[in-house]
C-alpha cells in the first residue's frame, strides 16, 4: 500500500493523508484516471483512529495507517480544514492543477444508461 501519515493540530485533532489505489473498477470519478492510478485522501478527525474508522464506513475497508511516511502538506491541511465534510481526494501524485474533490465523488456509483424504449402504461 502507498504511504501516508498525519499531523496533529494545535486543537488536538488530527489530519490524516492516505494514498490509496483508486477504486476504478468500482465506478466514480475516479474511473477516468485508470487502473493504476492512485489517490490522495485527506480525512479531518479527532484522532487517527476515528479517521480511518471514517474511511471504513464509506466502504473502503483495507485501510491502515502505518507510520508517517507522507504527512500532509500545509497546503492539504488546509484545504481539508475549509472543506465543510473534511473528507477530500484527488489523484496522486501531484496533479497540481487538478482540484481538491469531496469523497462523494470518488465513490459515487457510474449512472447506468437508460432502457431502450418507454415503460409501459396501463391506462384504466
Amino acid at each position: 500500500m502507498p504511504g501516508g501519515g498525519f499531523c496533529k493540530l494545535p486543537g488536538g485533532s488530527v489530519v490524516v493523508a492516505l494514498s490509496l489505489p483508486s477504486p476504478a473498477g468500482e465506478g466514480g470519478e475516479a474511473h477516468r484516471y485508470g487502473e493504476g492510478a492512485t489517490v490522495r485522501v485527506l480525512v479531518h478527525a479527532v484522532n487517527r483512529a476515528r479517521a480511518l474508522t471514517r474511511l471504513r464506513n464509506l466502504g473502503l475497508r483495507a485501510v491502515y495507517l502505518r507510520g508517517n511516511t507522507h504527512p500532509p502538506t500545509p497546503d492539504e491541511i488546509t484545504a481539508v480544514l475549509h472543506h465543510p465534510e473534511g473528507l477530500l481526494w484527488r489523484t496522486h501524485p501531484g496533479r497540481d492543477f487538478e482540484l481538491w474533490h469531496p469523497i462523494r465523488a470518488l465513490l459515487r456509483p457510474q449512472p447506468r444508461p437508460a432502457a431502450h424504449g418507454r415503460p409501459h402504461e396501463d391506462h384504466v
